[in-house]
Protein backbone atom coordinates (compact mmCIF):
# COMPACT_ATOMS: atom_id res chain seq x y z
CA UNK A 1 0.00 0.00 0.00
CA UNK A 2 1.09 3.59 -0.75
CA UNK A 3 1.22 6.41 1.07
CA UNK A 4 2.01 10.38 0.00
CA UNK A 5 5.22 9.91 1.59
CA UNK A 6 6.08 7.03 -1.05
CA UNK A 7 5.02 9.65 -4.21
CA UNK A 8 8.36 11.02 -5.74
CA UNK A 9 8.49 14.31 -7.14
CA UNK A 10 10.97 15.24 -10.36
CA UNK A 11 11.52 18.08 -11.35
CA UNK A 12 10.90 19.18 -15.08
CA UNK A 13 13.46 20.86 -17.51
CA UNK A 14 12.68 22.03 -21.04
CA UNK A 15 15.22 19.23 -22.12
CA UNK A 16 12.72 16.58 -21.45
CA UNK A 17 10.49 17.81 -23.65
CA UNK A 18 12.89 18.33 -26.68
CA UNK A 19 14.01 14.42 -26.19
CA UNK A 20 10.58 13.51 -26.24
CA UNK A 21 9.85 15.82 -29.48
CA UNK A 22 12.74 13.63 -30.94
CA UNK A 23 11.67 10.34 -30.33
CA UNK A 24 8.32 11.01 -31.11
CA UNK A 25 9.35 12.35 -34.50
CA UNK A 26 11.24 8.70 -34.86
CA UNK A 27 8.30 6.64 -34.07
CA UNK A 28 6.49 8.55 -36.65
CA UNK A 29 8.26 6.10 -39.49
CA UNK A 30 6.81 3.29 -37.56
CA UNK A 31 3.22 4.34 -36.37
CA UNK A 32 0.11 6.60 -37.27
CA UNK A 33 -0.61 9.48 -34.47
CA UNK A 34 -2.95 11.73 -34.26
CA UNK A 35 -1.79 15.19 -32.78
CA UNK A 36 -3.15 14.64 -29.21
CA UNK A 37 -1.52 10.86 -29.36
CA UNK A 38 2.17 12.21 -30.33
CA UNK A 39 1.64 14.75 -27.29
CA UNK A 40 0.99 11.55 -25.24
CA UNK A 41 4.57 10.24 -26.59
CA UNK A 42 6.06 13.14 -26.13
CA UNK A 43 4.26 13.15 -22.71
CA UNK A 44 5.85 9.15 -22.49
CA UNK A 45 9.33 9.85 -22.77
CA UNK A 46 9.88 12.96 -20.44
CA UNK A 47 8.34 10.84 -17.91
CA UNK A 48 10.78 8.23 -19.15
CA UNK A 49 13.89 10.25 -19.54
CA UNK A 50 13.16 12.01 -15.88
CA UNK A 51 12.75 8.23 -14.66
CA UNK A 52 16.49 7.44 -16.10
CA UNK A 53 17.85 10.75 -14.88
CA UNK A 54 16.71 10.14 -11.35
CA UNK A 55 18.28 6.38 -11.32
CA UNK A 56 21.53 8.20 -12.48
CA UNK A 57 21.82 10.89 -9.91
CA UNK A 58 20.66 8.69 -7.30
CA UNK A 59 23.18 6.02 -8.07
CA UNK A 60 20.29 3.22 -8.79
CA UNK A 61 21.91 0.90 -10.92
CA UNK A 62 19.97 0.58 -14.07
CA UNK A 63 20.61 -1.24 -17.71
CA UNK A 64 19.04 0.03 -20.97
CA UNK A 65 17.58 -2.83 -22.83
CA UNK A 66 15.58 -2.75 -26.50
CA UNK A 67 12.10 -3.19 -25.91
CA UNK A 68 10.26 -6.55 -27.32
CA UNK A 69 7.51 -4.62 -29.77
CA UNK A 70 9.09 -4.80 -33.57
CA UNK A 71 6.86 -1.81 -34.84
CA UNK A 72 8.87 0.66 -32.57
CA UNK A 73 12.99 -0.47 -33.12
CA UNK A 74 13.71 2.39 -31.36
CA UNK A 75 12.21 2.07 -27.90
CA UNK A 76 14.01 0.80 -25.08
CA UNK A 77 13.01 0.06 -21.46
CA UNK A 78 15.09 0.50 -18.45
CA UNK A 79 15.85 -3.43 -16.12
CA UNK A 80 15.79 -2.97 -12.93
CA UNK A 81 17.17 -5.82 -11.01
CA UNK A 82 17.39 -8.07 -14.22
CA UNK A 83 13.55 -7.17 -14.46
CA UNK A 84 12.06 -5.17 -17.33
CA UNK A 85 10.09 -2.13 -16.36
CA UNK A 86 7.05 -0.75 -18.25
CA UNK A 87 6.00 2.77 -17.80
CA UNK A 88 2.80 3.65 -17.58
CA UNK A 89 2.58 7.39 -17.58
CA UNK A 90 -0.60 9.70 -17.72
CA UNK A 91 -0.61 13.25 -18.56
CA UNK A 92 -2.60 15.79 -16.24
CA UNK A 93 -3.41 19.26 -18.47
CA UNK A 94 -6.48 20.44 -16.96
CA UNK A 95 -5.44 23.37 -14.79
CA UNK A 96 -7.90 22.48 -11.67
CA UNK A 97 -6.12 18.79 -11.34
CA UNK A 98 -2.70 20.51 -11.29
CA UNK A 99 -3.29 23.34 -9.34
CA UNK A 100 -4.85 20.43 -6.76
CA UNK A 101 -2.11 17.89 -7.27
CA UNK A 102 0.67 20.64 -6.53
CA UNK A 103 -1.49 21.48 -2.99
CA UNK A 104 -1.31 17.73 -2.20
CA UNK A 105 0.40 15.09 -4.08
CA UNK A 106 -1.45 12.29 -2.19
CA UNK A 107 -4.72 12.74 -4.55
CA UNK A 108 -2.71 10.82 -6.76
CA UNK A 109 -3.52 7.66 -4.63
CA UNK A 110 -7.49 7.76 -5.71
CA UNK A 111 -6.27 7.25 -9.58
CA UNK A 112 -6.73 4.33 -11.29
CA UNK A 113 -3.09 2.25 -12.62
CA UNK A 114 -4.45 1.40 -16.25
CA UNK A 115 -2.68 -0.80 -18.46
CA UNK A 116 -5.04 -1.05 -21.47
CA UNK A 117 -6.00 -4.88 -22.40
CA UNK A 118 -4.58 -4.73 -26.19
CA UNK A 119 -1.00 -3.55 -24.47
CA UNK A 120 -1.43 -6.49 -21.58
CA UNK A 121 -2.02 -8.78 -24.18
CA UNK A 122 0.85 -8.28 -26.59
CA UNK A 123 3.72 -6.69 -25.02
CA UNK A 124 5.61 -9.21 -24.28
CA UNK A 125 6.75 -9.00 -20.65
CA UNK A 126 6.82 -11.71 -18.23
CA UNK A 127 5.13 -12.24 -14.97
CA UNK A 128 8.24 -10.97 -12.94
CA UNK A 129 8.67 -7.78 -14.99
CA UNK A 130 7.28 -4.46 -13.61
CA UNK A 131 4.85 -1.83 -14.17
CA UNK A 132 5.55 1.35 -13.49
CA UNK A 133 3.35 4.33 -12.76
CA UNK A 134 3.45 7.84 -13.10
CA UNK A 135 2.01 11.45 -13.66
CA UNK A 136 3.26 14.30 -15.75
CA UNK A 137 1.11 17.59 -14.82
CA UNK A 138 1.60 19.81 -17.71
CA UNK A 139 -0.32 22.19 -20.10
CA UNK A 140 -0.05 21.87 -24.00
CA UNK A 141 -0.86 24.89 -26.40
CA UNK A 142 -3.32 22.91 -29.17
CA UNK A 143 -5.62 25.58 -30.84
CA UNK A 144 -5.13 28.39 -32.63
CA UNK A 145 -5.53 31.08 -30.04
CA UNK A 146 -3.58 29.32 -27.50
CA UNK A 147 -0.71 29.04 -30.45
CA UNK A 148 -1.28 33.11 -30.92
CA UNK A 149 -0.45 33.44 -26.96
CA UNK A 150 2.41 31.25 -27.19
CA UNK A 151 3.67 33.35 -30.12
CA UNK A 152 3.31 37.01 -28.16
CA UNK A 153 4.69 35.67 -24.84
CA UNK A 154 7.98 33.63 -26.67
CA UNK A 155 7.30 31.06 -25.37
CA UNK A 156 8.81 27.44 -26.72
CA UNK A 157 6.40 25.57 -29.18
CA UNK A 158 7.17 22.95 -32.22
CA UNK A 159 5.14 23.13 -34.77
CA UNK A 160 4.80 20.75 -37.30
CA UNK A 161 2.35 18.61 -39.66
CA UNK A 162 2.26 14.83 -40.20
CA UNK A 163 2.91 13.72 -43.67
CA UNK A 164 0.47 11.08 -45.34
CA UNK A 165 1.51 7.18 -44.83
CA UNK A 166 2.29 6.64 -48.47
CA UNK A 167 4.99 9.25 -47.95
CA UNK A 168 6.37 8.12 -44.55
CA UNK A 169 5.89 4.13 -44.88
CA UNK A 170 6.06 3.83 -48.86
CA UNK A 171 5.21 0.79 -50.80
CA UNK A 172 8.45 0.41 -52.39
CA UNK A 173 11.38 1.97 -50.32
CA UNK A 174 13.27 3.80 -53.19
CA UNK A 175 14.82 6.96 -53.22
CA UNK A 176 12.45 9.93 -53.37
CA UNK A 177 14.46 12.23 -55.38
CA UNK A 178 14.51 15.68 -55.87
CA UNK A 179 11.79 17.50 -53.12
CA UNK A 180 10.85 21.31 -54.59
CA UNK A 181 9.29 23.25 -51.43
CA UNK A 182 7.05 26.36 -52.36
CA UNK A 183 5.28 28.42 -49.73
CA UNK A 184 2.60 30.70 -50.98
CA UNK A 185 3.66 33.09 -47.96
CA UNK A 186 4.89 36.94 -48.42
CA UNK A 187 7.56 35.95 -46.12
CA UNK A 188 10.68 34.04 -45.65
CA UNK A 189 10.16 30.59 -43.85
CA UNK A 190 12.66 28.55 -42.26
CA UNK A 191 11.22 24.51 -42.91
CA UNK A 192 12.53 21.50 -41.46
CA UNK A 193 11.53 18.70 -43.38
CA UNK A 194 12.14 14.72 -41.64
CA UNK A 195 12.20 11.14 -42.68
CA UNK A 196 14.30 8.18 -43.38
CA UNK A 197 17.35 7.45 -45.41
CA UNK A 198 18.04 3.82 -47.80
CA UNK A 199 19.23 2.58 -44.08
CA UNK A 200 16.09 3.65 -42.34
CA UNK A 201 17.91 6.03 -40.39
CA UNK A 202 16.78 9.28 -39.65
CA UNK A 203 17.35 12.57 -42.21
CA UNK A 204 16.61 16.12 -41.75
CA UNK A 205 16.92 18.95 -43.44
CA UNK A 206 16.63 22.73 -42.74
CA UNK A 207 15.64 24.95 -45.35
CA UNK A 208 15.26 28.59 -45.82
CA UNK A 209 12.00 29.15 -48.03
CA UNK A 210 12.07 32.70 -49.58
CA UNK A 211 8.54 34.18 -50.63
CA UNK A 212 6.54 32.14 -53.04
CA UNK A 213 9.90 30.73 -54.35
CA UNK A 214 10.55 26.71 -55.43
CA UNK A 215 13.14 25.16 -53.54
CA UNK A 216 14.90 21.90 -54.44
CA UNK A 217 16.06 19.48 -51.66
CA UNK A 218 18.27 16.94 -53.19
CA UNK A 219 19.36 15.03 -49.73
CA UNK A 220 18.47 10.89 -50.21
CA UNK A 221 15.07 10.70 -48.69
CA UNK A 222 13.22 7.45 -48.56
CA UNK A 223 10.70 8.49 -46.71
CA UNK A 224 9.35 11.65 -45.20
CA UNK A 225 7.78 11.68 -42.32
CA UNK A 226 6.94 14.78 -41.08
CA UNK A 227 8.00 19.02 -41.62
CA UNK A 228 8.39 21.86 -38.75
CA UNK A 229 7.83 25.03 -39.12
CA UNK A 230 8.93 27.69 -36.67
CA UNK A 231 6.54 30.42 -36.57
CA UNK A 232 2.83 29.79 -37.99
CA UNK A 233 2.62 29.98 -41.00
CA UNK A 234 -0.11 32.40 -42.58
CA UNK A 235 -0.70 30.27 -46.16
CA UNK A 236 -0.29 27.47 -47.94
CA UNK A 237 2.90 25.27 -48.21
CA UNK A 238 3.55 22.07 -50.79
CA UNK A 239 6.06 19.38 -51.45
CA UNK A 240 6.27 17.92 -54.46
CA UNK A 241 8.45 14.80 -55.17
CA UNK A 242 9.81 14.55 -58.48
CA UNK A 243 10.27 10.62 -58.45
CA UNK A 244 6.50 9.68 -57.75
CA UNK A 245 5.21 12.70 -59.49
CA UNK A 246 3.40 13.38 -55.96
CA UNK A 247 2.55 16.90 -54.11
CA UNK A 248 1.04 17.47 -50.79
CA UNK A 249 -0.41 20.83 -49.83
CA UNK A 250 -0.67 21.93 -46.20
CA UNK A 251 -2.59 24.68 -45.35
CA UNK A 252 -2.26 26.98 -41.84
CA UNK A 253 -4.76 24.92 -40.04
CA UNK A 254 -3.40 22.03 -40.42
CA UNK A 255 0.01 22.26 -38.25
CA UNK A 256 -0.08 21.60 -34.49
CA UNK A 257 2.19 22.34 -31.45
CA UNK A 258 3.27 19.04 -29.84
CA UNK A 259 5.30 21.00 -27.11
CA UNK A 260 4.25 20.04 -23.95
CA UNK A 261 5.33 22.59 -21.07
CA UNK A 262 5.76 20.32 -18.55
CA UNK A 263 5.29 21.57 -14.83
CA UNK A 264 6.46 18.39 -12.52
CA UNK A 265 6.62 14.62 -12.37
CA UNK A 266 5.68 12.35 -10.09
CA UNK A 267 6.64 8.44 -9.71
CA UNK A 268 3.70 6.58 -7.69
CA UNK A 269 4.74 3.08 -7.49
CA UNK A 270 4.98 -0.43 -9.15
CA UNK A 271 3.76 -4.32 -9.51
CA UNK A 272 4.79 -7.09 -11.28
CA UNK A 273 2.72 -8.00 -14.31
CA UNK A 274 2.00 -11.47 -12.36
CA UNK A 275 0.51 -9.62 -8.90
CA UNK A 276 -1.18 -7.15 -11.76
CA UNK A 277 -2.61 -9.59 -13.93
CA UNK A 278 -4.37 -11.07 -10.19
CA UNK A 279 -5.79 -8.36 -8.85
CA UNK A 280 -6.31 -5.55 -12.21
CA UNK A 281 -10.32 -5.42 -12.89
CA UNK A 282 -11.76 -4.73 -15.66
CA UNK A 283 -12.94 -0.78 -16.74
CA UNK A 284 -14.62 -0.70 -19.65
CA UNK A 285 -14.56 1.89 -22.28
CA UNK A 286 -15.84 5.48 -21.55
CA UNK A 287 -15.13 4.97 -17.70
CA UNK A 288 -14.23 8.26 -15.78
CA UNK A 289 -10.63 8.25 -13.60
CA UNK A 290 -8.66 10.60 -12.32
CA UNK A 291 -7.04 11.19 -15.25
CA UNK A 292 -9.04 10.57 -17.98
CA UNK A 293 -13.41 11.97 -18.19
CA UNK A 294 -13.72 9.18 -20.09
CA UNK A 295 -11.25 6.56 -21.11
CA UNK A 296 -10.79 5.81 -24.88
CA UNK A 297 -10.11 1.80 -24.43
CA UNK A 298 -11.06 -1.40 -22.56
CA UNK A 299 -8.50 -1.20 -19.63
CA UNK A 300 -6.96 -3.69 -16.99
CA UNK A 301 -7.17 -0.78 -13.27
CA UNK A 302 -5.36 -1.05 -9.66
CA UNK A 303 -5.72 1.77 -7.37
CA UNK A 304 -2.69 3.40 -7.71
CA UNK A 305 -3.17 3.37 -3.65
CA UNK A 306 -2.48 -0.47 -3.85
CA UNK A 307 0.57 -0.23 -5.77
CA UNK A 308 3.94 -0.79 -4.00
CA UNK A 309 6.73 1.53 -3.27
CA UNK A 310 8.94 2.32 -5.21
CA UNK A 311 12.05 3.55 -2.08
CA UNK A 312 11.56 -0.72 -1.26
CA UNK A 313 11.94 -1.77 -5.12
CA UNK A 314 15.14 0.64 -5.49
CA UNK A 315 16.72 -0.49 -1.97
CA UNK A 316 15.74 -4.05 -3.66
CA UNK A 317 17.61 -3.20 -6.69
CA UNK A 318 20.93 -1.74 -4.90
CA UNK A 319 21.08 -5.02 -2.80
CA UNK A 320 20.73 -7.30 -5.68
CA UNK A 321 23.48 -5.29 -7.46
CA UNK A 322 26.09 -5.71 -4.37
CA UNK A 323 25.44 -9.62 -3.95
CA UNK A 324 26.08 -9.92 -7.68
CA UNK A 325 29.26 -8.07 -7.38
CA UNK A 326 30.65 -9.89 -4.31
Amino acid sequence: MLSSADLLRLPYTPDLTEGGIAYALLSLSYNSLSFDQIRRVVAGTIVELAFRRYLSQQDIPFDITAATPFTDPARHDVTLGGHRCDIKSFLISHRDQIAEIRRDTGVLLNASALVPSDHYANHGLSDNDLYLFAFLSGLIAASQNDLKKVEETNQPHYLMHVMPEKWRKPFHWNPLGALVLKSESDLEMLIEISGQDAGRGILTRLVNLPPKTRVTVDDPFYSLTAVHVKNIPSARFGIHCLANKETHIISPLEWGNIWVYGINITLAGFISRGEFRQRAKLLAPNSRTFQYDHTKTKNLAVPVSELNPLPDLFARVREWKSQKTK
